[in-house]
């Protein structure tokens, strides 16, 4: 195949029940499929793009496994088919991981991208010192923390009648677990306590469904 036939190739298209920004981004890069992606092959990505090795890339990888096996549902029948197909990316929306209004709201029902979200998020951010000594606005681990619980406290002051959101109380810690912290631990810039997020790499994420060069790297590496 030409260059010139390659370089016009269609871009892979992402489905909006994919609500997953680092998922999107994976499969709008062509690293997975949009479809049915085993579980070793969806972990194995994942965790090349920690840049980890050794242990701390052993324990990346389970806590990834583990969060892709139940991504689809948590019966019996779900956990046996995402064991032996594995997990259905264009099929998440609505199952055990979507909060259900109570995550950032950046993207909607139909993958619709809403600035005015990511320009609230940027409010519970301060600026960092970059490594390349510029300042962004980014976020701290203890800045996502604080910016987790407000979008759960803003969901259910909307529906303070709603059983739905007594019940999510009870395991909303453990979802969030899977997404923002996440997002920090692979693309957040710095060590330590000064490890921070870009507001800028994470709209970049949600808009262009693109990652930085640097994790790009490491997933081409």
């Amino acid at each position: 195949m030409s260059d010139t036939a390659a370089s016009a190739a269609p871009a892979p298209q992402v489905s909006p029940d994919n609500p997953c920004p680092f998922l999107r981004a994976l499969v709008a890069g062509d690293y997975v499929g949009g479809h049915i992606v085993p579980l070793p092959k969806l972990t194995e990505t994942i965790d090349r793009a920690t840049g980890k090795t050794g242990l701390p890339a052993l324990s990346a990888g389970a806590k990834i496994f583990m969060v892709a096996q139940m991504a689809n549902g948590i019966g019996p029948f779900s956990q046996v088919r995402s064991l032996l197909q594995g997990a259905i990316l264009d099929e998440l929306r609505n199952g055990p991981l979507d909060k259900h209004g109570a995550g950032s709201r950046i993207l909607d029902q139909h993958a619709v991208v809403h600035e005015d979200e990511i320009a609230r998020l940027a409010t519970f951010g301060t600026d960092h010192k970059a490594p390349d000594g510029s300042v962004e606005r980014g976020l701290s681990a203890s800045e996502i923390k604080t910016f987790m619980a407000a979008n759960f406290q803003r969901a259910k002051d909307e529906h303070p009648a709603s059983s739905s959101y007594a019940i999510l109380h009870c395991y909303y810690p453990l979802l969030m677990l899977g997404e923002w912290p996440v997002l920090l631990d692979i693309m957040g810039k710095g060590e330590g306590k000064e490890r921070y997020l870009s507001v800028a790499e994470v709209r970049t994420l949600f808009v262009e469904k693109r990652f930085p060069d640097r994790i790009v790297a490491l997933l081409q590496g």
